[in-house]
Protein backbone atom coordinates (compact mmCIF):
# COMPACT_ATOMS: atom_id res chain seq x y z
CA UNK A 1 0.00 0.00 0.00
CA UNK A 2 1.41 3.38 -1.02
CA UNK A 3 2.20 5.68 1.88
CA UNK A 4 0.13 8.87 2.03
CA UNK A 5 2.03 12.10 2.50
CA UNK A 6 2.17 12.96 6.20
CA UNK A 7 1.03 9.46 7.17
CA UNK A 8 2.10 8.37 10.66
CA UNK A 9 2.72 4.86 11.96
CA UNK A 10 -0.06 4.06 14.43
CA UNK A 11 0.89 2.58 17.76
CA UNK A 12 -0.46 1.45 21.13
CA UNK A 13 2.05 0.19 23.67
CA UNK A 14 -0.08 0.21 26.84
CA UNK A 15 -2.06 -2.90 27.78
CA UNK A 16 -5.13 -3.21 29.99
CA UNK A 17 -6.21 -6.71 28.95
CA UNK A 18 -3.91 -9.37 30.36
CA UNK A 19 -5.55 -12.40 28.72
CA UNK A 20 -7.99 -12.78 25.84
CA UNK A 21 -9.88 -15.85 24.66
CA UNK A 22 -11.22 -15.88 21.12
CA UNK A 23 -13.56 -18.69 20.04
CA UNK A 24 -13.54 -18.73 16.25
CA UNK A 25 -14.90 -20.87 13.46
CA UNK A 26 -17.13 -21.10 10.41
CA UNK A 27 -20.88 -20.39 10.76
CA UNK A 28 -22.61 -23.40 12.29
CA UNK A 29 -19.49 -24.94 13.84
CA UNK A 30 -20.67 -24.73 17.47
CA UNK A 31 -19.09 -21.50 18.75
CA UNK A 32 -22.23 -20.55 20.66
CA UNK A 33 -22.07 -23.86 22.50
CA UNK A 34 -18.47 -23.33 23.58
CA UNK A 35 -18.41 -19.60 24.43
CA UNK A 36 -20.83 -19.87 27.42
CA UNK A 37 -18.72 -22.74 28.77
CA UNK A 38 -15.69 -20.45 28.53
CA UNK A 39 -17.66 -17.77 30.41
CA UNK A 40 -18.21 -20.21 33.27
CA UNK A 41 -14.45 -20.52 33.92
CA UNK A 42 -12.91 -18.53 36.74
CA UNK A 43 -12.33 -14.84 35.84
CA UNK A 44 -13.57 -15.24 32.25
CA UNK A 45 -15.93 -12.50 31.03
CA UNK A 46 -19.29 -12.94 29.34
CA UNK A 47 -18.98 -13.97 25.70
CA UNK A 48 -19.39 -11.11 23.25
CA UNK A 49 -19.03 -10.68 19.51
CA UNK A 50 -15.94 -8.92 18.18
CA UNK A 51 -17.23 -7.70 14.83
CA UNK A 52 -14.86 -4.72 14.87
CA UNK A 53 -11.83 -7.01 15.04
CA UNK A 54 -13.23 -8.97 12.10
CA UNK A 55 -13.71 -5.75 10.11
CA UNK A 56 -10.15 -4.59 10.85
CA UNK A 57 -8.49 -7.88 9.87
CA UNK A 58 -10.57 -8.30 6.72
CA UNK A 59 -9.91 -4.73 5.64
CA UNK A 60 -6.18 -5.32 6.03
CA UNK A 61 -6.38 -8.62 4.12
CA UNK A 62 -8.08 -6.83 1.21
CA UNK A 63 -5.40 -4.14 1.12
CA UNK A 64 -7.54 -1.37 2.57
CA UNK A 65 -5.42 -0.70 5.67
CA UNK A 66 -1.76 -0.73 6.67
CA UNK A 67 -0.50 -3.48 8.96
CA UNK A 68 0.57 -1.09 11.74
CA UNK A 69 -2.87 0.54 11.69
CA UNK A 70 -4.62 -2.84 11.93
CA UNK A 71 -2.41 -3.95 14.84
CA UNK A 72 -2.84 -0.68 16.77
CA UNK A 73 -6.62 -0.66 16.25
CA UNK A 74 -6.96 -4.25 17.48
CA UNK A 75 -4.97 -3.42 20.62
CA UNK A 76 -7.05 -0.30 21.26
CA UNK A 77 -10.32 -2.11 20.66
CA UNK A 78 -9.50 -4.98 23.02
CA UNK A 79 -8.50 -2.65 25.85
CA UNK A 80 -11.52 -0.44 25.20
CA UNK A 81 -13.87 -3.41 25.40
CA UNK A 82 -12.37 -4.51 28.71
CA UNK A 83 -12.59 -0.99 30.11
CA UNK A 84 -16.28 -0.63 29.24
CA UNK A 85 -17.06 -4.19 30.39
CA UNK A 86 -15.75 -3.40 33.85
CA UNK A 87 -18.31 -0.58 34.15
CA UNK A 88 -21.24 -2.49 32.67
CA UNK A 89 -21.23 -0.53 29.42
CA UNK A 90 -21.71 -2.33 26.11
CA UNK A 91 -22.83 -5.49 27.92
CA UNK A 92 -25.85 -7.24 26.44
CA UNK A 93 -28.87 -7.16 28.75
CA UNK A 94 -31.40 -8.12 26.06
CA UNK A 95 -33.23 -10.98 27.73
CA UNK A 96 -33.86 -13.25 24.72
CA UNK A 97 -30.39 -13.09 23.16
CA UNK A 98 -28.12 -16.12 23.55
CA UNK A 99 -25.28 -13.65 24.26
CA UNK A 100 -27.30 -11.94 27.01
CA UNK A 101 -26.23 -11.49 30.62
CA UNK A 102 -29.31 -13.55 31.47
CA UNK A 103 -27.81 -16.53 29.64
CA UNK A 104 -24.35 -16.32 31.17
CA UNK A 105 -23.35 -18.50 34.14
CA UNK A 106 -22.25 -15.53 36.30
CA UNK A 107 -24.97 -12.99 35.54
CA UNK A 108 -25.02 -11.21 38.91
CA UNK A 109 -21.48 -9.96 38.40
CA UNK A 110 -22.72 -7.72 35.60
CA UNK A 111 -25.63 -6.34 37.61
CA UNK A 112 -23.24 -5.42 40.44
CA UNK A 113 -20.96 -3.60 38.04
CA UNK A 114 -23.78 -1.26 37.01
CA UNK A 115 -23.65 0.25 40.50
CA UNK A 116 -19.94 -0.15 41.17
CA UNK A 117 -16.92 2.11 40.70
CA UNK A 118 -15.76 3.15 37.24
CA UNK A 119 -13.65 5.59 35.24
CA UNK A 120 -10.31 6.24 37.00
CA UNK A 121 -10.80 3.22 39.28
CA UNK A 122 -11.12 0.74 36.41
CA UNK A 123 -7.36 0.03 35.99
CA UNK A 124 -7.15 -0.83 39.70
CA UNK A 125 -10.19 -3.12 39.37
CA UNK A 126 -8.57 -4.85 36.41
CA UNK A 127 -5.33 -5.40 38.33
CA UNK A 128 -7.24 -6.84 41.28
CA UNK A 129 -9.77 -9.03 39.44
CA UNK A 130 -7.61 -9.96 36.41
CA UNK A 131 -10.59 -10.50 34.08
CA UNK A 132 -10.18 -12.57 30.91
CA UNK A 133 -11.93 -11.26 27.81
CA UNK A 134 -14.04 -13.80 25.91
CA UNK A 135 -14.78 -13.02 22.26
CA UNK A 136 -16.76 -14.96 19.68
CA UNK A 137 -15.71 -14.41 16.04
CA UNK A 138 -16.61 -15.67 12.58
CA UNK A 139 -13.99 -17.29 10.30
CA UNK A 140 -11.33 -14.89 11.56
CA UNK A 141 -8.45 -17.36 11.50
CA UNK A 142 -8.03 -16.94 7.74
CA UNK A 143 -7.21 -13.22 8.07
CA UNK A 144 -5.87 -13.18 11.63
CA UNK A 145 -2.31 -11.97 11.08
CA UNK A 146 -2.85 -8.48 12.61
CA UNK A 147 -4.72 -10.02 15.54
CA UNK A 148 -2.00 -12.58 16.24
CA UNK A 149 0.66 -9.87 16.13
CA UNK A 150 -1.32 -7.39 18.24
CA UNK A 151 -2.09 -9.83 21.07
CA UNK A 152 0.93 -12.11 20.87
CA UNK A 153 1.41 -13.96 24.15
CA UNK A 154 -1.90 -12.74 25.60
CA UNK A 155 -4.26 -14.45 23.18
CA UNK A 156 -5.65 -17.98 23.45
CA UNK A 157 -7.19 -18.64 20.04
CA UNK A 158 -9.68 -21.50 19.96
CA UNK A 159 -10.62 -22.69 16.48
CA UNK A 160 -13.79 -24.81 16.48
CA UNK A 161 -14.09 -27.23 13.57
CA UNK A 162 -17.06 -29.29 12.44
CA UNK A 163 -18.01 -31.75 9.73
CA UNK A 164 -18.84 -29.67 6.62
CA UNK A 165 -22.23 -31.21 5.87
CA UNK A 166 -23.53 -30.26 9.29
CA UNK A 167 -22.55 -26.60 8.78
CA UNK A 168 -24.01 -26.59 5.27
CA UNK A 169 -27.66 -25.77 5.95
CA UNK A 170 -26.96 -22.74 8.14
CA UNK A 171 -24.43 -21.38 5.68
CA UNK A 172 -26.71 -21.90 2.68
CA UNK A 173 -29.53 -20.11 4.52
CA UNK A 174 -27.10 -17.27 5.31
CA UNK A 175 -26.17 -16.99 1.63
CA UNK A 176 -29.82 -16.96 0.65
CA UNK A 177 -31.15 -14.57 3.29
CA UNK A 178 -28.31 -12.14 3.90
CA UNK A 179 -26.75 -11.47 0.49
CA UNK A 180 -29.09 -8.55 -0.21
CA UNK A 181 -30.15 -7.77 3.37
CA UNK A 182 -29.10 -4.43 4.96
CA UNK A 183 -28.58 -6.36 8.22
CA UNK A 184 -25.62 -8.11 6.60
CA UNK A 185 -23.05 -5.67 7.94
CA UNK A 186 -19.75 -7.05 6.77
CA UNK A 187 -16.77 -6.06 4.65
CA UNK A 188 -17.55 -6.10 0.92
CA UNK A 189 -15.72 -4.96 -2.19
CA UNK A 190 -16.41 -4.10 -5.81
CA UNK A 191 -15.94 -6.70 -8.55
CA UNK A 192 -16.96 -6.00 -12.17
CA UNK A 193 -19.73 -3.68 -11.03
CA UNK A 194 -20.98 -6.07 -8.32
CA UNK A 195 -20.62 -5.81 -4.56
CA UNK A 196 -19.34 -9.11 -3.18
CA UNK A 197 -18.49 -10.33 0.36
CA UNK A 198 -14.92 -10.30 1.66
CA UNK A 199 -14.64 -14.09 1.65
CA UNK A 200 -15.03 -14.29 -2.15
CA UNK A 201 -11.59 -12.77 -2.84
CA UNK A 202 -10.01 -14.98 -5.50
CA UNK A 203 -13.23 -16.74 -6.55
CA UNK A 204 -15.57 -13.82 -7.19
CA UNK A 205 -16.90 -15.05 -10.55
CA UNK A 206 -17.65 -18.51 -9.17
CA UNK A 207 -19.56 -16.90 -6.29
CA UNK A 208 -21.65 -14.78 -8.66
CA UNK A 209 -22.54 -17.75 -10.87
CA UNK A 210 -23.48 -20.10 -8.00
CA UNK A 211 -26.72 -20.68 -6.12
CA UNK A 212 -26.96 -20.41 -2.33
CA UNK A 213 -25.96 -23.97 -1.45
CA UNK A 214 -23.09 -23.94 -3.94
CA UNK A 215 -21.85 -20.66 -2.46
CA UNK A 216 -21.87 -22.28 0.98
CA UNK A 217 -19.84 -25.25 -0.29
CA UNK A 218 -17.29 -23.11 -2.09
CA UNK A 219 -17.03 -20.78 0.90
CA UNK A 220 -16.01 -23.71 3.12
CA UNK A 221 -13.59 -24.97 0.47
CA UNK A 222 -11.71 -21.71 -0.06
CA UNK A 223 -11.94 -20.63 3.58
CA UNK A 224 -10.38 -23.91 4.69
CA UNK A 225 -7.48 -23.40 2.28
CA UNK A 226 -6.89 -19.91 3.69
CA UNK A 227 -7.29 -21.15 7.28
CA UNK A 228 -4.52 -23.71 6.82
CA UNK A 229 -2.26 -21.15 5.11
CA UNK A 230 -2.78 -18.69 7.94
CA UNK A 231 -1.89 -21.27 10.56
CA UNK A 232 1.32 -22.18 8.72
CA UNK A 233 2.33 -18.53 8.50
CA UNK A 234 1.45 -17.67 12.10
CA UNK A 235 2.19 -20.89 14.00
CA UNK A 236 5.19 -19.38 15.80
CA UNK A 237 3.14 -16.41 17.06
CA UNK A 238 0.39 -18.70 18.34
CA UNK A 239 2.38 -21.62 19.72
CA UNK A 240 0.54 -23.58 22.40
CA UNK A 241 -2.03 -20.78 22.62
CA UNK A 242 -3.69 -22.06 19.45
CA UNK A 243 -6.21 -24.78 20.32
CA UNK A 244 -8.10 -26.64 17.61
CA UNK A 245 -11.33 -28.28 18.78
CA UNK A 246 -13.29 -30.70 16.58
CA UNK A 247 -16.93 -30.29 17.63
CA UNK A 248 -17.78 -33.99 17.36
CA UNK A 249 -15.00 -34.97 19.74
CA UNK A 250 -15.51 -32.14 22.25
CA UNK A 251 -19.23 -32.69 22.83
CA UNK A 252 -18.61 -36.33 23.69
CA UNK A 253 -15.42 -35.95 25.73
CA UNK A 254 -14.71 -32.31 26.65
CA UNK A 255 -12.41 -32.87 29.63
CA UNK A 256 -9.01 -32.73 27.93
CA UNK A 257 -9.95 -29.63 25.92
CA UNK A 258 -11.26 -27.72 28.94
CA UNK A 259 -8.06 -28.58 30.83
CA UNK A 260 -5.91 -27.46 27.91
CA UNK A 261 -7.76 -24.13 27.65
CA UNK A 262 -7.49 -23.52 31.38
CA UNK A 263 -3.75 -24.20 31.32
CA UNK A 264 -3.21 -21.90 28.35
CA UNK A 265 -5.14 -18.95 29.76
CA UNK A 266 -4.18 -19.44 33.42
CA UNK A 267 -7.57 -20.16 34.92
CA UNK A 268 -9.67 -23.06 36.22
CA UNK A 269 -13.26 -24.30 36.12
CA UNK A 270 -15.55 -22.55 38.57
CA UNK A 271 -18.49 -23.96 40.52
CA UNK A 272 -20.65 -22.88 37.55
CA UNK A 273 -18.78 -24.84 34.87
CA UNK A 274 -20.40 -28.25 35.36
CA UNK A 275 -23.86 -26.69 35.37
CA UNK A 276 -23.18 -24.75 32.18
CA UNK A 277 -21.85 -27.82 30.41
CA UNK A 278 -25.00 -29.70 31.35
CA UNK A 279 -27.06 -26.80 29.99
CA UNK A 280 -25.17 -27.10 26.71
CA UNK A 281 -25.73 -30.91 26.78
CA UNK A 282 -22.02 -31.59 27.06
CA UNK A 283 -21.01 -34.37 27.21
CA UNK A 284 -23.66 -35.93 25.03
CA UNK A 285 -24.21 -39.30 23.39
CA UNK A 286 -25.31 -38.03 19.98
CA UNK A 287 -23.30 -35.15 18.51
CA UNK A 288 -26.40 -33.54 16.97
CA UNK A 289 -28.39 -33.54 20.21
CA UNK A 290 -28.17 -29.78 20.79
CA UNK A 291 -30.41 -27.28 22.57
CA UNK A 292 -33.67 -26.59 20.67
CA UNK A 293 -33.34 -22.80 20.74
CA UNK A 294 -35.40 -20.75 18.30
CA UNK A 295 -32.29 -19.11 16.81
CA UNK A 296 -30.80 -22.55 16.09
CA UNK A 297 -34.02 -23.62 14.40
CA UNK A 298 -33.96 -20.49 12.21
CA UNK A 299 -30.44 -21.50 11.20
CA UNK A 300 -31.57 -24.94 10.05
CA UNK A 301 -31.16 -27.03 13.22
CA UNK A 302 -33.47 -30.02 13.52
CA UNK A 303 -33.55 -32.60 16.32
CA UNK A 304 -31.84 -35.91 15.60
CA UNK A 305 -33.97 -38.71 14.21
CA UNK A 306 -33.94 -41.55 16.70
CA UNK A 307 -33.97 -44.14 13.91
CA UNK A 308 -30.75 -42.80 12.34
CA UNK A 309 -27.16 -43.38 13.33
CA UNK A 310 -24.79 -40.39 13.45
CA UNK A 311 -23.35 -41.33 10.07
CA UNK A 312 -26.85 -41.55 8.60
CA UNK A 313 -27.61 -38.10 10.04
CA UNK A 314 -24.68 -36.67 8.11
CA UNK A 315 -25.74 -38.39 4.90
CA UNK A 316 -29.24 -36.95 5.33
CA UNK A 317 -27.71 -33.48 5.51
CA UNK A 318 -25.68 -34.11 2.36
CA UNK A 319 -28.97 -34.82 0.61
CA UNK A 320 -29.93 -31.23 1.38
CA UNK A 321 -27.26 -30.07 -1.07
CA UNK A 322 -28.67 -32.38 -3.76
CA UNK A 323 -32.22 -31.20 -3.12
CA UNK A 324 -31.14 -27.55 -3.34
CA UNK A 325 -29.65 -28.05 -6.79
CA UNK A 326 -25.94 -28.26 -6.08
CA UNK A 327 -23.95 -28.95 -9.22
CA UNK A 328 -21.85 -32.08 -9.71
CA UNK A 329 -18.69 -30.02 -9.24
CA UNK A 330 -20.01 -28.51 -5.99
CA UNK A 331 -21.03 -31.93 -4.65
CA UNK A 332 -17.58 -33.30 -5.45
CA UNK A 333 -16.07 -30.37 -3.57
CA UNK A 334 -18.33 -31.04 -0.58
CA UNK A 335 -17.46 -34.74 -0.60
CA UNK A 336 -13.76 -33.90 -0.72
CA UNK A 337 -14.11 -31.58 2.27
CA UNK A 338 -16.08 -34.21 4.18
CA UNK A 339 -13.60 -36.99 3.47
CA UNK A 340 -10.66 -34.83 4.51
CA UNK A 341 -12.39 -33.89 7.77
CA UNK A 342 -13.29 -37.49 8.58
CA UNK A 343 -9.72 -38.61 7.91
CA UNK A 344 -8.12 -35.78 9.90
CA UNK A 345 -10.27 -36.32 13.00
CA UNK A 346 -11.14 -40.01 12.73
CA UNK A 347 -14.86 -39.34 12.33
CA UNK A 348 -16.83 -42.43 11.22
CA UNK A 349 -13.61 -44.46 10.87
Amino acid sequence: MAKIEGQRKLSRRDELAENIIIVDGFPGCGKTMLSPIMASLDRVEIASYAFEIEFICRTYALGGMSFDAAVALVRMLVDGRLYTNMMGRDVNFRYSDISSVFNTPQKWKYFRRLFGPGDEQVPTLIQRERPILNFNTHDLCQVGEPLFDALSGRLVFINVLRHPVFMLIQQALNMERLSADPRDIQIKFEHDGNEVPHFTAGWEDLYLSSNAVERAIYFMHYAEIKRRQSLQENCQKLGDNFIEIPFEIFVKDPTKYVKKICNAVGTAPSHKTTKEMLRQRVPRTNVVDGIPLSIYKRCGWTPPQKSLTEKQEYHARRQYAVDQGASKAALETLDGLSQAYENDHQIFV
